[in-house]
Order: C-alpha cells, then structure tokens, then sequence
C-alpha cells in the first residue's frame, strides 16, 4: 500500500462536502442578508402558513417519460395540473444530491435511497441543476413550495470520509471516528476482500470501550440484523494516511455501515460548516423554503460509568437544532425534523431548533385503532401531545412516507418505561403497554394475517397505506381483490386521510398514497433486502400521470407497483375517486384554515370506535369538530362537548345542516362503519 498522490489527494478535497461548504461561507460573511430575519425560536405556524399540504416524492420510485429524468417528471405541467387541482401546496422531493461512496475516484451507488449524501450536486441520474430550478419555477407558478433535505448525522463514503480515514486535515474531526493504535489491531476482524468495513461485535466494542477508545455500546441499535449489523460500530481495514502512516479506525454509524455518523462536538466545528453550508446551498441555490432535517436527535454521544452510551435524549441534539434551524431560519427558510423520538426530546427540539416534527407521535396509534377498532390509545396519544405542552400545529400528519411503519414506541421504552398509564381499564407501566401494543399490531399487520407485508428489523413493520388497510380488513391474499374490496379500502383510506387533514398543522401524503400502491412481492426486491431491509416492497415505483403507461420498473430501478386508484388524471375525471374525494376535503380545510386552527378538546367517547377531535377556528368561524369511526360497525353517540358555545351543527364536506349543539354542550351524531364527519358549529352568539 502506497501513500496517496498530492493530485488524489487535491481531487478528493475538491469533491468534499466540507469544501463546498466553506467555499459557500464566503458568500455569507460580512453580509447583512443574514442579520435581517428572526431566528431564535421556531415558528411552526409560520412554516405551515407558507405550504400546509405536502406531497412527498421519492425519487427511485418515479416512472418517468422515456429518456427523461426524475427531476423532469416531478416538474411535469400535467402533474403540477394535477396537484394543483387536489389542493397540494409544497412538494418535498426527497434527497436529491450525489450519494453513496468513493472508491478510488470511481463513484458507488447509494445504499439507503440518496440518504447517504457525498456531495452538494445533484445525482446525475435523476437530473440536472436546472432541471431542478424548473421544477421550483412551476411549484412557484401553482402557488406551491419546493422541501428540501439536510442530513446532519452523517454522510454516505465519499470524499469526506476518504479524507478523514487518510487522516487529511480536519476530515477525521468530521466523524465519531478513533484511530486504533497497532499493537491493538488484533482485537479488530479483517475485513474481507473487497469490503472496506467490518462490523465489530458487541464484545469488541466493549474491549474497545474499557481500552478507551470509544463510548461503547449504544442504547439501540438501529438497522439490528445478526451477522450483518450487531452493534453501531465498524472497522476499516488499514489506510495509508497522507503522511504515509498505516492507520485502522473504527468509526460510529447509527444506521448502516456505509453512512458514518458525523461528530457535533469535535473542536474542529468541521460538522457544523458542513451541514450549514449544504443548509444555505439548498436555500439558495436549490430554492428551497423549507428543509428536513433527517435523523437530526442522533448528534450527542457520551460514555456514561455504567451501562451502554448516552445516545438519546442528549442535550448536544437539542443544541444542535437549535443551530442548525437558527441558521435555516437566518437565512430565509424554515425546517423540520423526521424522526422516532420520544415526546419529551420533540417537545424539547421545538423551542428553538426545528419548526415542524413529524407526527410521530401519532401515526402509530391512528394505524393501532384502524387494526382494532379501538381509539383509546390513539386518543392517549393525543393527551399526551397537550401533556407534553407540543402545539399539534407544529406537527406533520402523514400517511405513507418512505419508511416503515415504526413501532418503536420509543416514548415508553426510554424515559417513561416506568411510567404509569391507563388503558382499557387498567394500568400498565410504560414498557408493558409498548409491548402489548406491538404485539397487537404485529399479529394484525405482518406474518400469517398478512404475508405481504413484512416486519422491518426492529422497528416496524413494512407496508403501504393500502396493505394496512388489507390487513385490517382481513384481506389475506392481494391478487383476488374484487372491485367491492377496493371501493371499501378506498373508503378507509380517506378516513385516514381525514384523521390527519382535519387537524392543525401540515398534512402530508406520498404518491403511494395517490394511486393506492400495494407492497411490491418480496421476491421482485430481494437483491435489495439481502441486510435486512425490507422496506423496498412499499417503495414500488408509481406513475402519477401516466408519462410512459408501458413502463413496468422506474430509472431509479424500482419494480412498478399495482395502483388501485390509477392515474391522477383518470382520478380527477371520476367524482367517487380517492383524489376527487381528496380533493374536497382539502378544499374545506383550506377554506376554514383548519390547518391554523387550535386543537382544544378530544373528548371522552363511549363506542371504542370513535374518535372526536374539537378544533377553534382563526378568524372567528367558530367550532370545528372531526369525529370518526374506526369500525367496522355503524354508531350513534351523544357527545359531551363542555365549552362549546351552542349553535347549528354543519358538515361542511357534503354542506348540509346535521342538527344542533345544545346549550349543556351535547350533540347526536351517526356515523356508518369507517365513515367521518367534518362538522361546525356556526355559534348564535357570533356576529
């Protein structure tokens, strides 16, 4: 093994990341453009203000025209057509910049969906710069938004890295990364032949541990696959520095082992520069106006005396949201974080870092009352969101998204394991709850009830909005849907799309939800699965307005998935259709500003099906209430709705009057099986 070539070296350094970001530095200092916003608090309802409806995009699953790229289909007139007409306002693309790794100077593919970002360019196989400033153009000109994506945890193997493992500069402070001394390389495995990592057992990282090298073993690991991932800690094998040393490293990766966690505390700030620069580069160049922040609470990592590593719920996380979504904020833009955290660690992350979360609060327990037909621990979950003191405008109500259904429940795993909560009658510490939860929802969701749909790891389960609704429904073969099956899993899913639209806030759902994608067959996928990864079977390639009716697998290489709504063209031509239908409840949310409304009452219920959401309408246009059934079985209930003032009872969906709130706060309502109602209470005593 030779030292590396000044040019190899020079050439690595010009395609860095850290490079890029501080040549975009120069830009900013000493400019007054980044003194002229507030920046210090977040603003949820400002950021959902600019865009409240979302449609997220992923870019390995868009069919695109024949030759064209990825970013010329999510630019398409017709599509912006389309969108425009349902009511969506802001389109989160998905990562969109170079990712994977280097080897030499040869560039490798991704291997978690652009998630392992090695540069501030555009993946050349889904398009062009200007591609991209077309596609902001068009969302401009239909009154929508462009969402974009920062990554501040880690990167995929790029020049970064290969900097950093050749000990260049201040490349290695960009990582949890620790040189291992030679006479201790025998406790490291080789890595294989062409391999450039080893994952180290739990035993090693504890070796390695009391040697003090690392923190240890941490408190989850996440991706966890015997054999393939046992712990967050791998080796490379040994890499000539520039200086012509041999050195082995082993470095931190919560996720998989081609994506090295970045170090926010090392005395370099060479993570900050880097993740900012990206930041301002997205804003400014990309034109973003608002940013995820993904797997953002992963920044603080400490050895504690006793026990695996303080790696959740570090106050380094908080600190560094709070710098990263002060400076998005400085420059214009807003943000948002999209991670499993407990509600403590949300609660605390919204004072001044990210301006949005996503509902994770939630999405289970609206997946758990649809499997059981019980909303008690969804309206729990709710309760706690208020407890928590978390503003439900501040959250993100989604459907389907690019990755599993997680059942993590980490909120009574972690902190509140101990914890008492009441549920069907009785009471249960934390930790009991999560796992009887889980095991509802994982004999309801997955295995013999519903073969096509596959547990991930861990964490959840992988599924489509469509195969959650099949699993409820009993359905255990896909292949003989009927017409009646897909009317009734229709019907359902505008439920849940009702659940989640009819609250403040932003409401975001995917193209898999648009067409009705099922789960892919596992055997159409399996190359992609071989660590574990079962989430490629919800991530089937759609067409949302049929540019190349013929193509049967997208450029990003993914199988096309069935569609049981079809094209959004053919939706919008069809009143019962699942857009038209979409349609008109965005509508009514539009035309009420739910989404700046305040959540002020979720209300006890008899029918274990029910769920009733009350909300205050800005602007004085009085009461709104979402109740909805959960069952399979008709109901009729008379709430108790303490504090709402008396008046006609509307259901501004279909416009017709439903009958009157009381003056001791009661009213009637009948709701078929899995119906909801988007009710107002026009007050007497308004003007």
């Amino acid at each position: 093994m030779s030292k590396p070539t000044p040019e190899h070296v020079q050439w690595l350094v010009d395609q860095s990341m850290l490079h890029a970001a501080q040549q975009r530095a120069t830009l900013y200092s000493g400019q007054a453009r980044l003194w002229q916003r507030p920046f210090a608090q977040a603003r949820p309802r400002d950021a959902s203000a600019i865009a409240s409806v979302w449609f997220t995009a992923y870019p390995a699953s868009i069919i695109t025209r024949e030759g064209g790229s990825v970013l010329q289909a999510l630019g398409d007139e017709a599509l912006w057509h389309a969108l425009s007409e349902i009511g969506i306002q802001g389109i989160h693309n998905g990562p969109l910049k170079r990712s994977g790794g280097l080897q030499g100077t040869n560039y490798t593919p991704t291997i978690d969906g652009n998630f392992d970002r090695i540069s501030f360019d555009i993946d050349p196989s889904l398009g062009t710069e200007a591609e991209l400033s077309a596609l902001s153009r068009i969302a401009a000109a239909h009154n929508a938004v462009v969402i974009e994506d920062t990554i501040p945890s880690h990167t995929g193997k790029g020049a970064d890295f290969r900097l950093a493992e050749m000990a260049y500069g201040q490349y290695p402070g960009l990582y949890h990364m620790v040189e291992i001394k030679e006479e201790d390389w025998p406790l490291l495995p080789d890595v294989a032949a062409g391999r450039d990592a080893c994952n180290l057992t739990p035993d090693v990282v504890d070796q390695l541990r009391d040697r003090h090298y690392i923190v240890g073993q941490l408190q989850r690991v996440i991706f966890f696959e015997p054999g393939v991932k046992e712990t967050d800690w791998s080796t490379t094998p040994v890499v000539v520095g520039v200086d012509g040393k041999p050195r082995r490293w082993v470095y931190l990766h919560y996720f998989k082992e081609g994506q090295p966690s970045l170090n926010w505390l090392d005395p370099s700030f060479a993570a900050q520069q880097m993740i900012i620069g990206d930041a301002l580069h997205a804003i400014d160049v990309v034109g973003a106006r608002i940013l995820r922040l993904d797997a953002n609470g992963f920044l603080g990592v400490e050895r504690r005396p006793e026990g695996n590593a303080w790696s959740e719920s570090h106050p380094l996380s908080v600190v560094g949201n709070q710098l990263l979504g002060g400076a998005i904020r400085k420059a214009g833009g807003f943000s948002f974080q999209e991670l499993n955290l407990t509600i403590d660690d949300i609660a605390s992350m919204s004072h001044g870092g990210a301006d949005l979360s996503y509902d994770f609060i939630t999405r289970p327990a609206y997946q758990h009352a649809l499997l059981t037909g019980n909303t008690e621990f969804l309206r729990l979950m709710l309760r706690q969101t208020h407890q928590f003191g978390i503003d439900p405008a501040s959250l993100i109500h989604a459907l389907q998204n690019h990755d599993e259904l997680t059942l993590e429940l980490v909120h009574f795993w972690t902190l509140h394991a101990h914890d008492t909560y009441l549920y069907q009658g009785q009471t249960f510490p934390g930790n009991i709850l999560r796992e009887h939860i889980r095991e509802e929802m994982y004999e309801r969701l997955a295995g013999e009830h519903a073969p096509y749909n596959l547990k991930f790891v861990t964490n959840g389960v992988s599924c489509t909005t469509a195969s959650i609704i099949t699993a409820a429904l009993g359905i255990r073969e896909l292949d003989s849907l009927t017409a009646e099956d897909i009317a009734r899993i229709q019907h359902i899913h505008l439920l849940l799309a009702m659940y989640n639209a009819m609250q403040p806030g932003v409401f975001a759902l995917s193209g898999w939800d648009l067409v009705g994608a099922l789960p892919l067959p596992a055997e159409q996928v399996a190359h992609l699965m071989a660590d574990g990864d079962t989430r490629w079977i919800h991530r089937g390639a759609y067409d949302l307005v049929d540019l190349d009716p013929s193509a049967e697998i997208s450029t990003g290489q993914m199988p096309k998935a069935r569609a049981l709504y079809g094209s959004l063209p053919d939706q919008l031509q069809r009143p019962d259709s699942f857009a038209s239908q979409l349609k008109k409840i965005l509508a009514v949310r539009r035309a009420y500003d739910i989404a700046a409304s305040k959540q002020i009452l979720i209300p006890d219920v008899q029918h274990p099906g029910l769920l009733v959401m009350v909300h205050e309408l800005p602007a004085g246009k009085g009461t709104q209430i979402t109740a909805l059934n959960f069952s399979a079985e008709p109901l009729v209930e008379t709430l108790q709705l303490p504090g709402v003032a008396p008046g006609p009872v509307v259901d501004i969906i279909n416009e017709r009057v439903e009958g009157d709130l009381t003056e001791q706060g009661e009213f009637t309502i009948t709701l078929d099986p899995y119906e909801g109602l988007a009710l107002r209470v026009v007050s007497t005593s308004l003007p």
